[in-house]
């Protein structure tokens, strides 16, 4: 007998390639800075925002480089797949950290090629071709935390 998945409601409507966009940065971010995925996050059509912890705060080099490997990664063309799975096993390849309380069982795993995995409800490309590209507008650095405001522009 085939269990049928429940999953959470999702309360507000995405714009897939900005929310994917925002997939990308957090991995890179990861990786860039050692520092956890966005604290918080606002994702917008237009511009969108997240909030790193940070214990310095970055050149304007570093945040010109952070722009550059977001693109590297959207230019790659890579698949957004999706894939269902218990808690436990997604434990051992997502960060479960921010994941609710009242969280189902099964979770949703969203991967952008073999960059990035994270358990997400959210709406999302199927490629990152279909993104555009990440313009980096600004960014301020205070009591350790890091906010970064984009946009994404058509290729």
């Amino acid at each position: 007998m085939e269990q049928e998945i429940q999953l959470n409601d999702h309360n507000k409507q995405e714009y897939p390639p900005m929310h994917t966009a925002e997939h990308i940065l957090n991995q890179t971010m990861v990786r860039m800075f050692g520092c956890p995925r966005s604290k918080n996050a606002h994702i917008e059509r237009k511009k969108s925002k997240c909030d790193y912890i940070l214990s310095e705060a970055p050149s304007a080099e570093t945040m010109a480089e952070v722009e550059r490997r977001v693109n590297e990664v959207i230019e790659q063309h890579l698949p957004v797949t999706i894939d269902f799975m218990p808690r436990e096993a997604a434990a051992d390849i997502v960060d479960l950290s921010k994941l609710p309380e009242e969280a189902s069982e099964t979770l949703r795993i969203v991967r952008v090629g073999d960059y990035d995995a994270c358990a997400c409800i959210g709406t999302h490309v199927s490629n990152t071709s279909e993104i555009g590209r990440f313009k980096l507008l600004n960014y301020d650095y205070t009591d350790g935390r890091l906010r970064l405001r984009f946009k994404l522009e058509a290729v």
